[in-house]
């Protein structure tokens, strides 16, 4: 690898600053590279000596200017006590709602003075600019709004000064700020008799370039570049653009000073993979195989370097490195929304706001809330709370009070009630301080948590404690500030500083792989390097920036737009390939979606200015697809899988539904038969058919208990109508237990229950007015019976529950509700021949197991006997039968004929030789 650009610095260093390096200030692009430069001088010194001051440009302007440069979220209370001041009581707005254009109005306040540029100018131009788009406008056609859109810029330069003033006074402020004061001081700050050695820059703000030349034409300052001559002389390249500028613009005063430095690596041999892949994950997976491949064939890990144009890559990126990666460093800013402790608290304060909003007596909580921070990553391994979610999923809880969860908290063990009453205890007694402190409590005894287990979890830490840090900021602004009245403004707040934080991580920065973003590549050289993310709109950012000022307006006033954001953009992409020798460029194929874009401009162009030592491969990853879009489940009967088979079918027996399930699905049936795999409880927000249906049933067992054994009068039914109300709410308590019943949907379904029984009694009621004779025989009967036959390799059981059996003018009925539609056309069969083959016969096969095992039970009834099924979505039809070549009655041919086609089912069911196959059902 070519010497790096910080190397290349050393040794200039060594030769011309050697005897008064204690005298010489370096200042670079950032703080970053100051431990890589130490490192490099260390190593390259042969006696010891004063290492230089090593100073980035920031820190180099805020000495000149004697002014501390603050966080953006302080400046936002600054700037809010400004125009609380500046603006009439009536009219001010809440912080939440201030912060909104607040933040836009200082990145314009920071530009105008970064770039010197005269601020009462500006801002009269833009407020003509919005007087000029409303001038037809006569005074009666105005309105409220547009006259206070006016007067809001019309006061913006106001602000301006209000807050400059306010900053300078406290000797605080922001970049801009603290340039503009740095350029006005210039005159008075004394070098001290040093020197100051500015190297690796590139695009210079007004203000920057102000102080450079300062120092320079005032001869105790020197400038070296950081370029190629293959971008220097190609007029069109933007990679070059601001160092052409710079070399033309100062050639007056920089005298007979040469321009340097100039190098020629970028046309130096280069291996260049460009890779396309569908999805950021995608992409994720592959940087962490070239990690593996570099490491394969012997490249150190020290001179390789993974940047992320999209730092929302980083936590894919980490879990996709082999675990041979024994040292890493990342140096980038990972924002704060993506953080998962920041998400729990926020989830934390949702809950109790949501909650005090409610009810703020009986603090009411939803359970989506409170599930939500129970199962958090972070809470559920550490807090034991399993079994307080089972409580509340299987007992249907979705509205309750905090009270309730304290109580249910009461009825499990093993739970970690210090964390429990960090998370739940009420807020509407505590202040703000002291709701913050509690917040402040969950990150701290989290950390203790993590710092228990392995150093996996070093990157979980760094979570924690951007968060804890975050909340010991809003402690000290509460104190200082106090504008954080109710808990709606703690969310307000804590929502602002999440926008504007980031989340630090520590390292070694000399050894391992190098993971950064962009931004903290200046100055910086690798062997190898991996770039994700080279599309339009990630690489370079695009047109990404909001501003309240017009692109025309900055472009004429000289202040920086999208292009030269592309330029900057440009040269970093470039440098990071300068001195490269193996480069690997990721992006995105998916021109759709949330994450996509067009490939990159960047690689378009190294492709069509391809050098002759550039060895450039583009590929297509793909995902490896199945030849098949989709592939049926088969599984074999093992051993255990037939055991269990027998234990069924010796047991409890076959029911008909689990019969008529491996019709429909044997794969279905393996899972909940077999295997005995149910789907987890879950709170039923919505009642769900099947528990209306167990409501409906269960309400007409107790509604007719009291008749079993007698005929039915007319008076019996308008004693159970009388019982609707009670008896169906009681069942719906029972079934739904502690669902919310009395509004929304839920209310609607129990009116629905309410209205499915009234109409089955007022059918019952109407069979008995034309004259039926209607006897209860049995209710929720549970049937059972055995089959003998010689293919069976054993007496194979069959049981299940049947809805009602009654006696009707005579003939006996075994009676099966169902909630959903049935006609009678289902239940109608031309031939017994293959039905268990066709799903279209479940009722009838269900029907019919209902018919044998009654027989088997109590033996052929004197009476005719008839098996059917009553629609709830369908009671005009009333007793719909069973039907086989137009005769309802059920003999013992039927069930003979029936007994040879189940035992056929049950025999594929018991055979090893046939695989549990799914079934695809339309």
């Amino acid at each position: 690898m070519a010497k790096t650009f910080l190397q290349t610095l050393s040794s200039k260093l060594l030769i011309d600053y050697e005897e008064d390096l204690s005298k010489t200030v370096i200042v670079l692009p950032n703080k970053r590279a100051r431990v890589f430069l130490l490192d490099i001088l260390r190593k390259e010194w042969t006696k010891t000596n004063f290492a230089p001051k090593i100073a980035s440009i920031e820190e180099l302007i805020q000495e000149i200017s004697g002014i501390r440069s603050i966080d953006s979220i302080e400046l936002l209370f600054e700037f809010y006590e400004v125009y609380l001041s500046m603006t009439e009581k009536g009219d001010q707005q809440s912080f939440d709602v201030f912060s909104g254009w607040a933040k836009i109005a200082i990145q314009d306040f920071n530009e105008i003075d970064r770039y010197l540029i005269e601020p009462s100018y500006i801002f009269s131009y833009l407020s003509d600019i919005e007087s000029l788009k409303r001038w037809k406008l006569e005074h009666n056609d105005t309105t409220q709004l547009i006259d206070k859109h006016l007067a809001f810029w019309k006061k913006l330069p106001q602000y301006y000064e209000q807050f400059y003033t306010c900053l300078k006074e406290k000797r605080i402020g922001y970049q801009g700020l603290i340039y503009r004061e740095a350029v006005q001081q210039l005159s008075r700050f004394s070098s001290d008799g040093s020197r100051y050695i500015f190297a690796g820059f590139n695009a210079l703000n007004a203000s920057e370039e102000k102080i450079m030349l300062h120092f320079v034409t005032n001869g105790f300052g020197h400038v070296y570049w950081d370029i190629d001559g293959y971008f220097l002389e190609n007029v069109h390249h933007d990679a070059g653009l601001f160092i052409r500028r710079f070399k033309k613009n100062w050639k007056p005063y920089l005298g007979s000073n040469s321009f340097e430095w100039v190098f020629d690596h970028f046309s130096e041999e280069k291996n260049i993979k460009i890779i396309g892949t569908p999805k950021s994950i995608g992409q994720a997976r592959i940087a962490g195989k070239f990690v593996q491949d570099l490491m394969e064939n012997d490249h150190s890990l020290d001179k390789t370097a993974l940047v992320l144009g999209d730092e929302n890559l980083l936590l894919p990126v980490l879990n996709s490195l082999p675990r041979e990666v024994n040292s890493l460093n990342i140096t980038m800013g990972y924002p704060s929304k993506n953080n998962p402790a920041q998400l729990l608290i926020a989830k934390v304060i949702k809950l109790h706001v949501n909650a005090l909003a409610r009810n703020e007596h009986h603090y009411t909580l939803y359970y989506k809330e409170v599930l939500d921070v129970l199962n958090h990553p972070f809470i559920e391994p550490f807090g034991h709370f399993h079994e307080l979610v089972q409580i509340i999923n299987f007992n249907n809880f979705t509205f309750f009070s905090l009270e309730t969860l304290f109580r249910l908290k009461k009825e499990v063990n093993f739970i970690s009630e210090e964390l429990f009453l960090l998370l739940f205890t009420r807020w509407d007694g505590l202040n703000v301080i002291e709701i913050l402190e509690k917040l402040k409590g969950i990150t701290i005894m989290l950390r203790d948590f993590l710092k228990s287990e392995s150093e996996d979890e070093r990157v979980s830490q760094a979570f924690v404690y951007s968060v804890y840090k975050m909340l010991n900021k809003m402690i000290v602004y509460q104190e200082k500030y106090q504008k954080m009245l109710s808990v709606k403004d703690i969310q307000a707040t804590y929502k602002q500083i999440v926008d504007l934080a980031e989340v630090s991580f520590e390292g070694e920065p000399l050894t391992g792989l190098q993971i950064m973003g962009v931004l903290e590549s200046r100055v910086l050289d690798f062997e190898n390097v991996i770039i994700t993310s080279v599309n339009e709109g990630k690489f370079p950012s695009g047109k990404s920036q909001q501003s309240f000022i017009p692109y025309d307006v900055k472009q004429e006033i000289g202040l920086p737009t999208y292009k030269e954001k592309d330029a900057i953009y440009s040269y970093h992409f470039y440098h990071l390939l300068f001195r490269a020798k193996n480069i690997f460029l990721l992006y995105n194929t998916d021109s759709e979606g949330i994450d996509a874009g067009e490939k990159s401009r960047f690689i378009t162009q190294l492709e069509i200015e391809k050098l002759p030592k550039h060895h450039i491969q583009h590929l297509i990853y793909n995902a490896v697809l199945p030849d098949k879009p989709y592939e049926k489940i088969r599984i074999q009967k093992s051993d255990l899988a037939l055991e269990r088979l027998k234990e069924i079918a010796t047991g409890k027996g076959f029911s008909p539904s689990s019969l008529t399930a491996y019709i429909r699905n044997p794969i279905q049936f393996y899972f909940q038969r077999v295997l005995g795999v149910r789907e987890s409880d879950e709170v039923e927000e919505n009642i769900a058919i099947n528990t209306l249906g167990t409501i409906v049933h269960e309400s007409l067992e107790q509604l007719y208990q009291p008749f079993i054994g007698k005929f039915l009068a007319s008076e019996d039914v308008d004693s159970a109508v009388a019982k609707i109300d009670e008896v169906v709410l009681q069942k719906f308590k029972e079934v739904y237990k502690e669902g919310e019943i009395k509004k929304g949907k839920n209310y609607l379904a129990f009116e629905v229950a309410k209205r499915n029984v009234y109409n089955f009694l007022k059918l019952e009621q109407d069979r008995i007015r034309l004259g039926e004779a209607i006897k209860i025989v049995m209710l929720e009967t549970e049937l059972k019976g055995e089959l003998i036959h010689p293919a069976l390799p054993f007496p194979v059981k069959i049981s299940g529950k049947v809805d009602r059996i009654e006696l009707c003018n005579g003939k006996l009925r075994i009676v099966d509700y169902k909630t959903g539609r049935v006609e009678a056309r289902n239940l109608k069969l031309k031939s017994f021949e293959s039905m268990t083959e066709d799903l279209k016969n479940e009722k009838s096969i269900q029907l019919l197991c209902y018919a044998l095992m009654y027989v088997q039970q109590f033996g052929f009834p004197e009476q005719e006997m008839e098996v059917g099924i009553i629609s709830f979505k369908n009671l005009k039809s009333g007793f719909m039968p069973f039907t086989f070549e137009k005769e309802t009655n059920i003999t013992a041919e039927i069930l003979e004929f029936f007994t040879e086609e189940i035992v056929i089912l049950i025999t594929q069911i018991l055979n090893p030789e046939l695989f549990f196959e799914e079934q695809s059902i339309s």
